[in-house]
């Protein structure tokens, strides 16, 4: 049980204080005085491992389901005796260019605080230290540890949110680049070279261009699309928050929550103008490819119609007739080549004058 428990501690008056070892006696002790209660951080429990946590906080079983089988949409519920919240925590990594979401659960009720979290990017511990370290806050009890944790986790939203719009420019400045040329001063570029690097390639092996651009721009789309998913279903629950009526929820804290639900605001608006511009620059990529399909055809064109000038004379001049013109001609073989010659020269510069070449 220990091995799950990753902090267990009770709060009296915003500072912390080491309880009884035993969680019905620390939660008997916390609910006694009035002033304190109990907060117990847990990672990835199994159900015989959460089973003594329900049966001594009186966990609804939808909840504590919920809780243990993760794979949930942010969303608040609320039952008899507690308040349930889900979280998505997100997290970027860097040198592969991705996010991560991973869950948080939090029960809240009274006079106790019980954190499940799934995954590795949860802000648990650091929202703890900086609790811990203003008593002032931490003294309003459950309702600050709620307020701090969905704070933390959205101003994480918007810090992802901005190291997408880098990424996001870059990828723009790759699309937007003059044809067949590419960008290498940018983030993603210079990882590639460091991984080709490290795994003995050249420099100028083909790989180090990596996949196409559009299979890039739909992958990126991917990354926008698994973001949007944790912060677009949030907004609801931080609505009802801000407002009045929610259980275990102290009414001065309303406008901190307001406060939050701003934010995730502007992070949603963030993630959608990022699906925007995204689908935008899609188009255009593919409007370029055409573009440039073009191109190559009318150069295709072009030369082939400057190959078929010659081609149709010589098969001309080499059809077995008896009777043919100018085949007594002296001067007729250094004519055809001049005629056929000068009408490639001619059909180059009409080419080149129109752009074709």
């Amino acid at each position: 049980m220990r091995a799950v428990i990753v902090d267990c501690a009770i709060y009296r008056e915003g500072r912390r204080t080491e309880g009884p070892a035993d969680l019905s006696d620390a939660l008997a002790e916390a609910r006694s005085s009035g002033d304190a209660f109990l907060w117990i951080g847990m990672h990835e429990p199994t159900d015989k491992e959460f089973d003594l946590v329900k049966q001594e906080f009186g966990l609804h079983p939808l909840a504590v389901e919920d809780a243990l089988r993760a794979h949930q949409r942010p969303k608040l519920e609320v039952y008899d005796d507690s308040l349930f919240m889900v979280l998505k925590p997100v997290a970027y990594e860097p040198e592969s260019d991705t996010v991560t979401a991973d869950e948080l659960m939090v029960f809240v009720g009274d006079s106790f605080v019980v954190t499940v979290r799934h995954g590795e990017s949860s802000p648990l511990a650091a929202v703890r230290q900086r609790l811990e370290a203003e008593p002032e806050v931490l003294a309003h009890g459950p309702t600050a540890v709620l307020y701090a944790v969905s704070d933390a986790v959205v101003d994480k939203y918007i810090e992802v949110a901005a190291e997408l719009q880098v990424d996001l420019e870059e990828m723009e400045a790759e699309v937007f680049a003059p044809a067949r040329k590419e960008v290498h001063h940018s983030r993603r570029a210079r990882r590639a070279q460091k991984a080709q690097q490290a795994a003995g390639t050249q420099a100028g092996d083909d790989r180090t261009a990596g996949p196409p651009t559009a299979a890039r721009i739909y992958v990126f789309k991917r990354q926008v699309l698994e973001f949007r998913r944790a912060t677009g279903p949030l907004a609801a629950p931080m609505a009802r928050l801000s407002g009045a009526g929610v259980p275990f929820v102290h009414e001065r804290s309303q406008p901190f929550f307001r406060d939050v639900s701003d934010h995730l605001t502007r992070a949603n608006e963030q993630v959608e103008g990022l699906d925007r511009l995204l689908s935008d620059i899609l188009a255009a990529h593919l409007a370029q490819q055409g573009v440039r399909q073009n191109d190559d055809m009318r150069k295709i064109s072009a030369w082939a119609a400057m190959a078929a000038v010659p081609t149709m004379v010589a098969g001309i001049y080499g059809m077995n007739f008896a009777h043919m013109p100018e085949l007594g001609w002296v001067w007729s073989y250094p004519a055809v080549l001049v005629l056929m010659g000068g009408t490639v020269y001619s059909l180059f510069r009409l080419f080149k004058r129109r752009g074709w070449l």
